[in-house]
């Protein structure tokens, strides 16, 4: 008869037993909870590009490598369970040291392309912690193991485990942390939890093993990280802007700041100025926002209904609608809504708004527009998905008869910076007949088509309704469409879309601009 040999390392208190797989559950959820909130942490610097994304899975992937390797080393020299309980509190206290440091290094790193800063960023701040938490799964296999029967059980285990507690943990960082907290809280909540699962086996159990003094320093760490999250959370003033509303949202963070003599209000997401509004005048301080209503009105003889994709804080769509236009507005991000009504006057009742994704939208509806407009932005470009050749057929078969879609972007057209330009001259002129551009001295192109040939701008637009500070850019703007070379473009497809590759450099002079004007180091 065979004799079963049990190791005497894994003789563990029932309890223990249990506290180690709730402990795997807990360390696989917040590997995820990193990973998909370290993306967002990053975005405001390098955008919402697949280039963040690789670099977050990619140093995923190598810290789950190394930790891996790192946890089964250290099972096969040590029988300490406070060694894993150490490493999650270095674990929790590096965590709030790459939410201290996010800024300034995420700065630094826009000096390097924006494929290369965003890994380097990513593996400044998460390799480590990721490391750690990836160490845990093969030394409890050891520590867990009764005898080499139970090999498969307590593998199977314990990875089932901590796959289930990272599936619990993408919920709870998409439908709990993105939507209510702001990104650093959520880190830093994280590490609390690390913090405090360590304090509890020191208290529990490992006194004897480590001493007093381990389980005291975590409680401090824990105490410490908790102060900073609960302190994080405190407005206030930005570079002498005073803040008046925060939210987090699925699709960014959201911030309006007014100056201190109440004369400009700003809408930034993500550290990106989307618009600006002035309070007292209950007028756009920014030029595309004239720039969208004036080209629809000039280009769209009579005009009675209109489609705006994109809400932004709602000025055009209300502007639409005080001219007595039938306006419907899909906006993606229904976060927005509440502070576009409270801070920048948005008429919600003027028109009928529809939260949806705009592709969804054009898919199922009804009616017919004269105008569409599309000013859809996520960071600091259009989402790729509305820019190809099927998106914009979708477009096309939502118009009246000689309709016009007028687009808000942003490009270049010198050669080496033309390919979203010229791509997407070539896409609309795929699609529809005539194709105008319009170029602001301020950055922003404006494309407008339509089948009616020829397409030509009606009478120039009543300034009286434009505040002086954007009536020369303006002039400018609509004063006649630019000639562009579109040659060096493609048709961009749903099947093939390389824009964020291709027109990479453009958006990161924006982010390197944006993050050196500071100021926004708490979102």
């Amino acid at each position: 008869m065979a004799v079963k040999q049990v190791s005497t390392l894994s003789l563990l208190p029932a309890s223990l037993r249990v506290f180690l797989y709730v402990t795997a559950a807990v360390t696989g959820g917040v590997v995820l909870v990193v990973e998909i909130l370290g993306a967002k942490m990053l975005t405001p610097w390098f955008g919402s590009s697949h280039f963040v994304w690789t670099a977050q899975i990619a140093i995923t992937l190598l810290a789950l490598a190394l930790g891996y390797y790192l946890g089964g080393w250290l099972a096969d020299r040590t029988s300490r369970l406070s060694v894993i309980y150490a490493g999650l509190v270095v674990a929790a206290a590096y965590l709030a040291f790459a939410v201290r440091i996010r800024s300034s290094l995420a700065a630094s790193c826009l000096e390097l392309n924006l494929a290369l800063g965003s890994i380097v960023a990513s593996l400044c701040m998460f390799l480590v912690p990721l490391t750690l938490l990836a160490a845990v799964g093969p030394f409890f296999v050891r520590r867990l193991t009764r005898s080499v029967e139970d090999v498969g059980r307590a593998v199977g285990r314990l990875s089932s485990l901590g796959t289930l507690g990272s599936v619990a943990g993408v919920l709870v960082t998409s439908y709990v942390l993105v939507p209510h907290c702001r990104d650093s809280v959520g880190m830093l909540s994280t590490a609390v939890v690390l913090a405090l699962l360590a304090l509890v086996y020191f208290v529990g159990w490992g006194l004897g093993e480590a001493g007093q003094g381990t389980a005291v320093a975590a409680a401090a760490v824990g105490g410490f990280l908790a102060f900073t999250a609960v302190k994080s959370e405190a407005g206030g003033s930005t570079d002498g802007l005073v803040e008046l509303a925060r939210a987090n949202s699925h699709f960014g963070n959201l911030l309006v700041l007014e100056s201190r003599n109440g004369a400009a209000r700003y809408y930034l997401n993500d550290r990106l100025m989307q618009n600006s509004y002035d309070p007292r005048l209950k007028q756009s301080l920014s030029m595309f926002t004239y720039g969208l209503y004036h080209l629809s009105q000039g280009y769209t003889p009579g005009l009675r209904r209109a489609l705006c994709l994109g809400m932004g804080i709602g000025i055009t769509p209300g502007k639409l609608a005080a001219a007595g236009i039938q306006v419907d507005v899909v906006e993606i991000n229904e976060a927005v809504v509440p502070l576009a009504e409270k801070w920048f006057d948005f008429p919600r009742s003027a028109v009928n708004l529809r939260i949806d994704d705009a592709r969804h939208f054009l898919r199922i509806a009804t009616h017919r527009y004269d105008t569409i407009q599309l000013d859809a932005f996520l960071g600091d470009s259009s989402p790729s998905h509305l820019m190809t050749r099927e998106a914009f057929s979708e477009i096309h078969d939502r118009l009246n008869p000689g309709g016009t879609l007028v687009i808000n972007s942003f490009a270049h057209f010198e050669a080496g910076k033309d390919f979203l330009g010229a791509s997407l001259h070539r896409t609309l002129a795929a699609v529809f007949k005539e194709v105008r551009v319009h170029i602001s001295p301020g950055g922003n192109v404006f494309f407008v088509a339509s089948d009616r040939s020829p397409l030509e701008f009606r009478a120039p637009p009543d300034y009286d309704d434009v505040v002086p500070f954007c009536r020369g850019d303006l002039q400018a703007t609509l004063a006649k469409p630019s000639e562009v070379d579109f040659s060096r473009g493609i048709v961009l497809t749903d099947d093939y879309n390389p824009v964020e590759y291709h027109d990479a450099a453009n958006r990161e002079s924006i982010r390197r601009m944006l993050a050196k004007s500071g100021g926004n180091d708490g979102l």
